[in-house]
């Protein structure tokens, strides 16, 4: 499916659906950040751009105990990159960013279009980040959504219940190497229930991997499409500390994939120390392997994160976050200082990361935060 008629499907929904509102609100807001980034090593460069999010939502009033609103925003941005003043790369693109419309009543929602489904305990690392690309470094939490449509369902008793279904999505997202084929259907499920002092819940999902495409879409692994299914379970419970576990397991049956089996954990714990305005600190273990058997053993990498957070009151915040790579010995450091206003933020950004990333290591283009730099970053809402 296009992106023309992806938007030209959702525009006409909204169009139908107005017709026959009562009575509506309407919302324009938006969010501009500009940002500049300097690396400090021998791979010196320069980055710096300009990104804007307008976003409208339009909320339906009625005597029937239902609600149907829809919201569109689009992602606008242009960025350059520069290694010196004869070489300047810049990009520059306009896209939909999110462009869903809901139904819901007590209880139940329905959400059809682009939006974004992201779900499961861990914070730093996430074995279950399935559809969405959250970088915890990320002031901002941009990431792109996934089109299909999601239902979830909440009991009394605090269980729910979430079913999907995604279309048309040809992209790699979250911890994917190998995009999914955009003409068939990726369906799934989750459900979530009490236990204890905290919840637990178990997670599955199914697609067909575009063998074409290959490997990050430039590694054909043959022709056709092979299917893949993915299983997590986590759980997170407040025990005087904050404690959660997160893990996966994903089968891919391809025979030009050596190893058809990854199986991913997490297990982290947080706690705020009671200095002044509040220390926070959070620690996660995270390890992912490729294995020829479900628990045989495997290939892969582990890494520990610490993040530490402390308001410093009103205005100013401060956060540190490290990872270290079991594997390679490798240090990844980053810290941030933010200081907000009513309408406006700015952050300033301290890394000093190794020239290669392992972490992510699905994610294409340039990773602005290897080696050692800063950046400045002004954000605005209104």
């Amino acid at each position: 499916m296009q992106e023309n008629s992806k938007i030209f499907f959702f525009c006409t929904a909204v169009f139908l659906w107005n017709v026959s509102a009562f009575s509506q609100t309407f919302r324009l807001q938006g969010q501009l950040s500009g940002w500049a980034t300097v690396t400090l090593d021998q791979s010196s460069m320069t980055q710096g751009g300009l990104r804007y999010i307008p976003g409208l939502s339009i909320g339906k009033a009625n005597k029937k105990n239902y609600t149907v609103d829809p919201e569109f925003s689009a992602n606008i941005y242009a960025s350059g990159l520069s290694h010196s003043f004869n070489d300047v790369e810049t990009e520059g693109r306009i896209k939909p960013y999110r462009m869903w419309l809901r139904f819901s009543i007590p209880q139940f929602e329905a959400r059809l279009g682009l939006q974004k489904i992201n779900f499961g305990s861990a914070t730093l690392l996430r074995p279950l980040m399935w559809f969405d690309r959250m970088d915890p470094r990320d002031p901002l939490q941009l990431t792109d959504g996934v089109y299909g449509f999601l239902v979830r369902y909440y009991f009394l008793n605090n269980t729910n219940v979430w079913l999907w279904g995604l279309y048309g999505n040809s992209k790699t997202k979250g911890w994917e190497m190998i995009p999914s084929d955009d003409r068939t259907m990726e369906y799934g499920g989750r459900i979530q229930w009490p236990l204890f002092t905290g919840e637990m819940a178990f997670t599955v999902h199914h697609r067909r991997m575009n063998l074409e495409k290959g490997i990050l879409e430039h590694i054909p692994l043959g022709k056709g499409t092979a299917p893949e299914n993915r299983f997590g379970v986590d759980g997170k419970w407040d025990v005087g500390v904050g404690v959660w576990f997160e893990g996966t397991l994903i089968q891919q049956d391809a025979e030009a994939i050596p190893f058809p089996y990854i199986r991913s954990v997490n297990i982290g714990a947080d706690y705020t120390f009671g200095l002044r305005n509040g220390l926070h600190f959070l620690a996660e273990h995270f390890f992912i392997q490729a294995a020829t058997k479900p628990f045989g053993s495997g290939e892969g990498y582990t890494f520990s994160a610490v993040s530490l957070n402390y308001p410093f009151g009103l205005l100013d915040n401060a956060t540190a976050m490290l990872y270290y790579d079991w594997k390679s010995h490798d240090w990844y450091r980053f810290m941030s200082w933010q200081r907000m206003y009513d309408r406006w933020s700015i952050y300033t950004i301290v890394f000093w990361n190794p020239d290669r990333f392992q972490i992510y290591q699905n994610v294409t283009g340039t990773n602005i935060f290897a080696g050692k730099g800063f950046q400045c970053m002004i954000v605005i809402n209104h």
